[in-house]
């Protein structure tokens, strides 16, 4: 018959303290930070950032949901306002076919519109605060 031996397992200590399974520990940990490297929880905690992100907001969120409500009521017009759409302004072109023109139209205008407004209120706003955390633009 054969014999079965059993060896007590004993539990082995961490290696560092205050890590469980997998190094996995309750705190979160923070990693150095590097000489010189900017302090990227101060620049997000500073005014000047919390505007920025503000002044951005007051641009994108009002464009976009003008932009959502363009394109969904041109879907809902292809969808539904047949006799509209196929209504033809002259020769072979229907009021279909301008209206999705005018998709192209306005998202090269929203394009150019936010291009026009990120140069003239949010790069100066970025630049000052990247010189303000000590970060050299390259």
């Amino acid at each position: 018959m054969t014999q079965v031996v059993h060896t007590p397992i004993t539990a082995r200590a961490p290696e560092q303290t205050g890590v469980s399974f997998g190094g996995i520990t309750g705190q979160p940990s923070t990693p150095p930070v590097p000489a010189g490297a900017p302090d990227f929880g101060a620049i997000h905690a500073s005014p000047q950032f919390t505007a920025l992100r503000r002044r951005i907001r007051r641009f994108v969120f009002p464009m976009a949901a003008l932009f959502f409500c363009w394109y969904f009521t041109y879907v809902l017009l292809a969808a539904y306002a047949h006799d509209f759409m196929s209504h033809r302004l002259f020769g072979l072109v229907t009021v279909g076919l301008v209206l999705g023109l005018l998709q192209f139209a306005s998202t090269i205008a929203i394009t150019a519109a936010y291009v026009r407004f990120a140069r003239r209120n949010i790069d100066p706003a970025v630049a000052e605060i990247r010189a303000g955390a000590g970060v050299s633009d390259q």
